[in-house]
């Protein structure tokens, strides 16, 4: 793309006629995602590749990365980011050396809230006390550990590169440089008993972690699991996994605040707040995506996935393979998708302000929502009773537009 193409794309993102009009633009998060790992574990559908080699091209990616943002910035000039969440793939692979080059590029192009969150995602299978510190020194302020089980024979099952004794040093290590981190966890793993599920969550409080991640595990389309299905806990065992772990939680000061979001007072992760407020992102990196809100229109883009093709692009000026604007007619879904994912639910201000519409537009889903004891409302609030918060699929394609 020329400079010229580009400058006419951002003039038309700005001015062109739209289907909507806002009144103001939500807040602005950076994701910037790094592509490899060690190992493809058999259930992640996420865009990650194995790295066979001696060592990952990390001076290419990051030169990539920054032509990335270089070419993104004149789509969000003079808005300030809030948080930055770092994920994978497994980026705690990245160097000492690499990651402080990262978040100072991030500086000099964007203007970093001085209080922003910094996030980095974790694997226990890459813990260095030394480099991690070194971590917390260039500015990451939360660390995200992807634990999912502190079990041998479930960690095997899910194909982790990492140990029982290598997940609790990992968390050790986590909370001696950071008071602010994330423990994710998996549960109705293969052939999981409930006794097992709790002795993975027990473990994990007992480390008094300021946030929990709780995930039941899914068979997602496109990864080995879901070629070779494992033998997983019938409905019945995941659905009392999951009553325990809401009863738990609660007694050990846990608020649950997002579908599997747990935590303590005021430690729920502002970066994940802001895309189920429907705030917007700026996504960078192989295979990232992107949500930008403009005075006439919402636009979502995605970048080229494979590295080596992202690295290419970035050179070229081009990383962003899709761009398409998010029609009138899709955005109350969109919306919807996010916001009943949290417990508070949303003000309904706030739809209007993030969608352009008014409340009519969804009012017939929300009176059979409201019929069917799937929310509760009232002038300023809406938000998923706690049928439907378990039934939240349901709820949510009550929105979903012929």
């Amino acid at each position: 793309m020329s400079v010229q193409s580009t400058g006419a794309g951002v003039i038309k993102a700005f001015v062109a006629p739209g289907s909507i009009r806002l009144s103001s633009l939500p807040p602005l998060a950076l994701y910037v995602h790094f592509p490899w790992c060690v190992r493809k574990c058999p259930y992640c559908d996420f865009n990650s590749h194995e790295w066979k080699g001696e060592r990952f091209p990390e001076d290419d990616y990051l030169d990539a990365l920054r032509a990335d943002l270089e070419q993104a910035l004149p789509l969000v000039w003079g808005r300030q980011v809030h948080t930055v969440f770092i994920g994978g793939g497994t980026p705690s692979l990245l160097s000492a050396r690499g990651l402080d080059r990262l978040l100072s590029d991030v500086r000099a192009l964007l203007p970093l809230d001085a209080d922003a969150e910094i996030t980095l995602e974790a694997n226990p299978g890459t813990f260095e006390a030394e480099k991690f510190a070194q971590f917390r020194a260039s500015g990451v302020n939360r660390l995200s550990v992807g634990i999912q089980s502190f079990n041998e024979a479930h960690l095997k099952a899910l194909g982790r590169i990492h140990d029982t004794s290598q997940a609790r040093h990992a968390v050790e290590i986590a909370a001696k440089h950071f008071d602010n981190f994330n423990l994710d966890l998996m549960f109705a793993l293969p052939q999981q008993t409930l006794e097992e599920c709790r002795a993975d969550i027990e473990t994990a409080l007992s480390f008094a972690p300021p946030h929990l991640s709780l995930y039941h595990l899914t068979l997602e389309p496109n990864t080995l699991f879901a070629k070779f299905p494992p033998a997983l806990p019938d409905d019945d065992a995941s659905a009392d996994m999951q009553d325990w772990i809401l009863e738990r939680t609660a007694a050990a000061g846990y608020e649950r605040y997002e579908v599997s979001a747990y935590a303590t007072p005021h430690r729920q992760c502002k970066h994940n707040l802001n895309y189920w407020r429907f705030g917007d992102y700026l996504g960078i990196g192989a295979g990232a995506h992107t949500k930008l809100s403009f005075p006439n229109r919402v636009v979502r883009q995605a970048r080229y996935k494979h590295p080596a093709t992202f690295i290419e692009q970035a050179r070229a000026g081009t990383p962003v393979q899709e761009e398409h604007e998010v029609g009138a007619h899709d955005l109350p879904f969109e919306f919807m998708l996010n916001a009943l994912r949290l417990a508070e639910g949303f003000p309904v201000h706030r739809f209007i302000e993030r969608t352009g519409l008014p409340m009519t537009s969804i009012e017939p889903a929300l009176q059979e929502a409201e019929r069917r004891g799937l929310i509760t409302r009232d002038f300023e609030k809406i938000a998923p009773t706690p049928l439907g918060q378990r039934f939240l699929n349901d709820l949510q394609s009550l929105f979903l537009k012929d």
